[in-house]
């Protein structure tokens, strides 16, 4: 965790230009997800999850802190087989279930399947993480049609889409719903308008379905992670990849295993916490790179 040496910008440079949205298994300098030294407290006992993009990168880290706290775990893919299956590996070693969902969450109909299924398999579910993300970079007369529509479901209306299914089991227990926010939603971040802007709507939608649920017992809170090491970035041209990090204060990027504490403690210690936003940014100076 905190004492563990974390890899430079310059380091990270052995992985970049991967064909998108990036697999973790290919990366040859692998995102730090295993919490190592995290202290588990048994906080999430006998509860739920589902964790959308959970095969890799934060979700990972977030699914296998949830099992650390004694959660049964379901993790939702789009793509990439071997990333789900280690996740699960690593879960399961935790001594919890996990549940691999493979489906495209910019479908309402996948959503439902997907809360349904974890539902069936674990009987209930306390915690609904939206955590599945897109990005697109590109100046703004390049952004096409598709890739604007493509953004926009994968990053908001999904996570429209699974609040709506799993509220009434969310409801059930009085759980809560936490959403992967980006420092790109309070800076902005030249060449990639649009994947800013969905991370400034789901701010949005939080602190408003926050206002919606609480008389109904469920929380709604964010995570804003500024830079962190995930498959995604690993799609980005060397030269991004290079200087990734360095415009924190702490100069560098963040490691999965460093925030995914943020989510166990919106879903287990933050009970008089709704509608807030909890950072992990490295102390973001500018994002303009």
């Amino acid at each position: 965790m905190a004492d563990e040496r974390r890899p430079t910008p310059p380091e990270q440079t052995a992985d970049h230009d991967q064909p998108s949205p990036g697999r973790q298994a290919d990366m040859r300098l692998q995102p730090d997800s295993d919490l190592s030294s995290y202290k588990a407290a048994g906080k999430l006992a006998g509860k739920a999850a589902l964790v959308t993009g959970g095969d890799s990168g934060i979700g990972r880290a977030v699914a296998i802190a949830y099992a650390m706290e004694g959660a049964d775990v379901a993790i939702a893919f789009d793509q990439s087989d071997d990333d789900a299956a280690e996740t699960a590996r690593i879960v399961e070693g935790k001594g919890r279930r996990c549940l691999k969902l493979k489906g495209d969450v910019s479908r309402k109909a996948e959503c439902d399947r997907l809360v349904r299924e974890t539902v069936g398999a674990f009987g209930r579910l306390d915690v609904l993480v939206n955590n599945a993300a897109v990005f697109e970079g590109g100046p703004i007369g390049e952004i096409t049609e598709a890739v604007l529509e493509r953004i926009f479901q994968v990053n908001v209306f999904a996570a429209v889409y699974l609040v709506q299914a799993a509220l009434p089991h969310l409801e059930r227990v009085k759980g809560c719903v936490i959403n992967t926010s980006s420092s790109t939603s309070i800076l902005g971040k030249k060449s990639a308008i649009p994947y800013s802007a969905t991370k400034g709507a789901l701010n949005v939608f939080t602190r408003s379905l926050a206002l919606e649920l609480a008389e109904r017992g469920v929380r709604v809170n964010a995570v804003v992670p500024g830079p962190f090491w995930t498959p995604a970035i690993a799609t980005s041209d060397e030269a991004t990849v290079e200087s990734f990090g360095t415009f924190t204060m702490m100069k560098r990027a963040g490691q999965p295993e460093e925030i995914a504490p943020a989510y166990v403690f919106l879903a287990a210690d933050a009970p008089f916490s709704t509608g807030s936003f909890v950072e992990a940014t490295g102390g973001f100076k500018a994002t303009d790179d």
